[in-house]
């Protein structure tokens, strides 16, 4: 894609970086609802059962009556990974295999421990896909080539268009046993955090145009819906800034 391709994107970034820096109420507001929203909506593609309201309850350290321990476990353990996503941003941390095992070991904390930040060692499918995820063998060189590009050649491209192709690019390899959908979506919005846009949330209600976006970038390389997909999520983002801020989006 052409830089002009993401102008209207560029704009609204600019004149969010006019408003800045953001008066502290509105920051935390805008945080709150952003830890809530991306880990309700991120856990739900997954199949977590939890609504809105009871992963608020969970995420301010309440149990809720007839959830699986597993459905608490992954909505704590996703708010401590986006927490940990925000200081990787802080620190200025360049993208390495043993940041996003750490995302992955956070994902998967006290609910498989043994697989957590750990390649698998097994071959699988992705149910009702048409891409077939590289042999386990192949795994660990397939990750190096994924850092390769993106020391090499990422920096070239917008850094949405760098976001997306990570996260197609990643769950195209398939890493791990379990929980690649929610640290791919995690490194989407790393990059887009480093670039200075604001983190998306990829809505439970798009679950089918995601899939199918996912899979035709696999299968065919073309990767334009999924790009669409994110380009109207980086839109929507920032609509959570204006409201707060009483102004037009």
């Amino acid at each position: 894609m052409n830089l002009s391709d993401f102008a209207d994107l560029d704009a609204l970034k600019a004149r969010l970086d006019e408003l800045r820096p953001l008066p502290p109420a509105a920051l935390r507001n805008l945080h709150e609802q952003l830890v809530l929203r991306w880990t309700y909506h991120s856990n739900a593609i997954e199949g977590n059962n939890l609504t809105l309201m009871e992963t608020k309850v969970v995420l301010e350290g309440i149990t809720v009556g007839g959830k699986l321990l597993r459905e608490h476990f992954e909505a704590i353990n996703h708010r401590d990974a986006i927490l940990y996503v925000e200081d990787v941003v802080r620190r200025a941390e360049p993208l390495s295999e043993w940041q996003i095992r750490n995302l992955h070991r956070l994902v998967l904390k006290q609910i498989d421990d043994d697989n957590a930040g750990r390649y698998r060692q097994l071959n699988v499918t992705i149910a009702g896909a048409r891409h077939v995820p590289p042999d386990m063998l192949a795994v660990p060189e397939q990750m190096a080539a994924l850092l390769n590009w993106y020391d090499t050649q990422a920096g070239q491209i917008h850094p949405v268009e760098r976001a997306a192709r990570l996260h197609v690019d990643f769950v195209k390899i398939h890493p791990f046993v379990d929980g690649n959908g929610r640290t791919a979506r995690l490194l989407l919005n790393l990059e887009l955090l480093k670039a200075g846009f604001p983190a998306i949330v990829l809505p439970v209600e798009k679950r089918l145009a995601y899939y199918e976006a996912l899979d035709k970038a696999h299968v065919t390389g073309d990767v334009r819906d999924f790009m669409v997909l994110v380009t109207d999520s980086v839109r929507e983002g920032f609509a959570p800034y204006w409201h707060v801020l009483g102004l037009e989006g």
